[in-house]
């Protein structure tokens, strides 16, 4: 692979990283192959670039490791190309990226847990309506790998920046991030509400970037009946482009909510989140009206 830093850069990890990553269409490769995208095909028809250049980033990604070329199909050969552990090690960075575009390019340079309901963030956010959830296992409380759309008629994913066992362990100035509070009383409206979900083939799942022990023991206090999922690892949140911020030197995903079918198909989106109590019942009333037929 040719080098493009000066001699001076050889002991600069930002140089170094750069040659590998440091042109627009290398890091939005990442990007796609993070959403799911993994053939060539795809790829191409996602990222509109020549199938030259396509080609020969992706024969650059592998060759750097951060992505592995995979057999799928033998006649002709055919290959996809998945994330290895390196690749998946630059998803902090397209979510630093992404928040910061959020923040200085589209947004005003101020750190909040929401948006505003005309911001193109939010626009983002509502296309995901009608896209597939990737296949992905995230840890639960208890560190077990699971999958975060369960095999039910629809899984209510309700995102949220953080909650805590103690107060003295939430960030310094949190009540003062806008749309940050208010986790617990949304968890515990899903704990109170979990009976209405089950009995409309719906299984409710919290997703934060906490780690798996602050899960468990938040969890343990409010005695919460359904999983939480950690996204320590910005898996979900990359794969799905979810707008975050950043606390305490940790990316967390801004409030929000996703009603997804059992085809992984995303059914709902519920953003931006400015009555929590009432986001609980249109995730309900969701479930509850899906695939009921129109009265005649």
């Amino acid at each position: 692979m040719a080098q493009r830093t000066h001699l001076g850069d050889a002991d600069c990890a930002i140089a170094q990283a750069l040659d590998v990553v440091g042109d627009w269409w290398t890091l939005l490769i990442v990007r796609d192959a993070a959403r799911g995208l993994y053939r060539f095909d795809e790829l191409q028809r996602e990222l509109g670039m020549s199938r030259k250049v396509l080609a020969e980033r992706l024969k650059l990604l592998v060759e750097a490791g951060v992505l592995s070329r995979e057999p799928y199909q033998e006649r002709p050969v055919r290959h996809e190309y998945r994330l290895t552990p390196r690749g998946r090690g630059l998803l902090p960075v397209l979510v630093a990226l992404q928040d910061w575009g959020d923040t200085w390019v589209l947004g005003e340079g101020e750190m909040t847990a929401t948006t505003d309901e005309a911001s193109r963030e939010a626009e983002r956010v509502h296309a995901l309506r009608g896209t597939r959830v990737p296949e992905l296992l995230l840890p639960d409380r208890f560190g077990e790998l699971s999958d975060p759309v369960a095999d039910t008629p629809f899984t209510v994913l309700y995102c949220f920046p953080g909650a805590y066992a103690r107060a003295e362990s939430y960030p310094p100035g949190w009540a003062g991030i806008p749309g940050a509070t208010g986790c617990t009383f949304e968890s515990c409206i899903y704990r109170d509400q979990l009976a209405e979900f089950t009995a409309a083939g719906a299984t409710v799942h919290g997703v934060s970037t906490q780690r798996p022990d602050e899960q468990r023991e938040f969890a343990d206090r409010e005695r919460l009946r359904f999983p939480l999922l950690s996204d320590a690892e910005l898996t979900l949140t990359a794969a799905l482009r979810l707008p975050t911020f950043r606390a305490a030197g940790t990316s967390r995903i801004k409030r929000l909510t996703l009603v997804v079918d059992r085809d992984r198909t995303v059914r709902e989106v519920i953003y931006p989140i400015q009555d929590i109590e009432a986001s609980v019942q249109t995730a309900l009333a969701t479930v509850r009206s899906a695939d009921r037929p129109a009265a005649g």
